[in-house]
């Protein structure tokens, strides 16, 4: 076969490291939903650990936008909301890892914001649909740099906060995942083969709410940094 290519192939994705000049290709975008208690309340939903698994959404890597951008408001939304996360970046690959594994799959850590067509995640959960609408389309998933683990050590706990114009609208740790990062990833790697470039977004706590042109946004993670982002 030859390799002639009617269009120009894309460049890879590439995100920043923090403190670095080299760069992290994404490959998969990976979502976990409803992974703190209080935000699932917030969404009308129970969460059981005992009895229920995580489940999971993606993302397109071109989704990628870094921290400092200003992006317009999406189309096809009334209803845009801000969604402040725990990234991990996984710099190795691993398949059917357990979770003492786990950790060792790690590249590091970032800040993100998932942002999401709230009106319609909801009018496809309602129906029973998917929520590729809601939450995978252009310039939704905001990530700051990179830190590699090396510089965080694993973590565990931690604050974690959002602000929008000045005012916090989400605050909580890092503790009250449902599903901390070692579970998340082993549980993951059942069904995937995890790869370097491969990005989980753990989940947001409670205080997701709309946001709208104008408004600009700061997130802090201890340990990990911050990251913002303005609505245009």
């Amino acid at each position: 076969m030859s390799h002639n290519p009617i269009f120009p192939i894309r460049p890879p994705v590439l995100a920043e490291i923090a403190g670095s000049t080299q760069t992290f290709p994404i490959n998969r975008i990976f979502c976990v939903g409803r992974n703190y208690l209080a935000h699932a309340s917030e969404m009308g939903v129970t969460v059981d650990k005992k009895t229920q698994e995580p489940f999971y959404f993606l993302k397109e890597a071109r989704s990628y936008v870094p921290s400092g951008a200003a992006i317009a408001y999406p189309p096809q939304t009334t209803n845009y909301h801000h969604e402040m996360e725990l990234v991990v970046a996984i710099g190795q690959a691993g398949f059917e890892v357990s979770e003492e594994q786990a950790e060792s799959l790690i590249y590091g850590y970032a800040c993100g914001l998932d942002m999401t067509r709230r009106d319609l995640q909801l009018k496809a959960r309602e129906s029973g649909r998917p929520w590729d609408l809601g939450k995978n389309f252009e310039e939704s998933s905001i990530l700051s740099p990179i830190v590699p683990k090396r510089k965080t050590g694993v973590i565990n706990s931690g604050k974690i906060e959002l602000t929008v114009n000045g005012k916090t609208t989400q605050s909580s740790d890092l503790s009250l995942l449902i599903w901390n990062v070692r579970e998340i990833i082993a549980h993951l790697s059942k069904f995937y083969h995890l790869q370097p470039g491969d990005l989980i977004y753990t989940g947001t706590p409670e205080g997701v709410g709309p946001v709208v042109r104008g408004d600009v946004l700061n997130g802090y993670i201890e340990s990990v940094g911050d990251i913002s982002l303005t609505i245009q």
